[in-house]
C-alpha cells in the first residue's frame, strides 16, 4: 500500500517506539511504501531514496493506488521549495502548514499548487520551479540560507540536518536525487582523482581524523565550494578549510593546537553534474 506525508516532517525511526532512534525524515508530499503494519506502527519503504523504517500510523495517509499514480504523473509539474522555511495555507480551512527547503509541490502554478485535491497557496519567491544550474554563485546563494542550521541525527529541515541530509538536499535543489547516507552517496557518481580536479558542487568523504579503528571508513559528507573550501554539518552547517589531508577546523583550536586542528581525514571525492 502507498502513502504520503502531509505534515510538515514525519520521523522514520529504526524501531516502533517514540524512543527509537530516528534514522531519517518524510518531508510534506514524499511517498512511501507500507510493508509491514502494527496497530499504531507502519514500517515504511520511502519512494525517494529506498530507505526503511517505522512511522506513527496516523502521521502518514494511505493513497488508492488512482491517488498515486495521478501523483506520482504530476512529478514533471513540481516546483520545489528553496528557503528553509516557507508557509502553505490551505485553500480549504486557512490553516497554515509551515514547509523546509526541499519539499515538492505539485501542479504549481503562479503561487498555488495541489495535493490529493487540496489547493494550497504559498509565496512564490520562496519557490524554484525548476532545477537551478550547479555554478559557484547559485551554490553559494543557496548555502547562505542553510549556514548554522544545527546538527540533528537523522534530520533533513532547516531546523536540524545530519551531515548527509544537508547534502541530499542541496542537491535535490539543483535536481540530482542521490541516496541517503555518506556511505551510500558515495556509490553514485563519478570518481574525481584529486582535490585539485575538483570544483564547486562535488561531494567529498571522510572519515573522523585520527580515529584508527575506522580510518577508512566513511562517515561523513560535505560540499565543495572551492579547492580550499568546504561546507558541512558538523554540530553545525558551516564553512570550513580543507585540503588533501581533510577538514581543518580553526573553531578546534586549543592549548596544544592554538591555529585549530584537523577533524576529518580526507577519503574520497565524487562529482554527480
Amino acid at each position: 500500500m502507498k502513502a504520503i506525508s502531509l505534515h510538515s516532517v514525519i520521523p522514520v525511526r529504526v524501531e516502533p517506539k517514540e524512543s527509537a532512534e530516528q534514522s531519517t525524515q518524510i518531508l510534506f508530499g514524499d511517498t512511501c511504501t507500507i510493508i509491514e503494519q502494527t496497530p499504531r506502527w507502519n514500517r515504511v519503504k520511502l519512494d525517494l531514496d529506498g530507505q526503511e523504517g517505522w512511522v506513527d500510523s496516523k502521521m502518514i495517509t494511505p493513497m488508492a493506488k488512482e491517488e498515486y499514480a495521478s501523483y506520482v504523473a504530476d512529478y514533471s509539474k513540481a516546483a520545489y521549495v528553496l528557503y528553509p522555511i516557507a508557509y502553505a495555507v490551505s485553500a480549504n480551512n486557512s490553516q497554515t502548514i509551515p514547509l523546509t527547503a526541499g519539499t515538492r509541490l505539485t501542479k504549481y502554478q503562479n503561487g498555488q499548487f495541489q495535493i490529493l485535491g487540496v489547493s494550497f497557496r504559498i509565496d512564490p519567491s520562496m519557490v524554484i520551479q525548476q532545477p537551478m544550474l550547479m555554478n559557484d554563485q547559485n551554490l553559494i546563494q543557496t548555502i547562505r540560507f542553510f549556514l548554522n542550521v544545527p546538527y540533528l541525527w537523522g534530520g533533513k529541515n532547516a531546523l536540524g540536518m545530519d551531515c548527509s541530509g544537508f547534502t541530499q538536499t542541496i542537491l535535490s535543489l539543483f535536481g540530482k536525487k542521490i541516496l541517503r547516507n555518506a556511505s551510500e552517496q558515495a556509490t553514485q557518481g563519478r570518481k574525481i582523482s584529486t582535490l585539485q580536479k575538483a570544483k564547486a558542487g562535488d561531494l567529498v568523504f571522510f572519515a573522523h581524523y585520527n580515529d584508527k579503528q575506522q580510518e577508512e571508513k566513511i562517515t561523513h559528507v560535505g560540499i565543495l565550494l572551492d579547492a580550499e573550501r568546504v561546507v558541512h554539518c558538523s554540530g553545525r552547517v558551516k564553512v570550513e578549510k580543507i585540503d588533501n589531508t581533510g577538514i581543518f577546523s580553526v573553531e578546534q583550536a586549543n592549548k596544544e593546537h592554538p591555529n585549530g586542528q584537523y577533524t576529518h581525514q580526507l577519503l574520497q571525492i565524487r562529482r554527480y553534474f
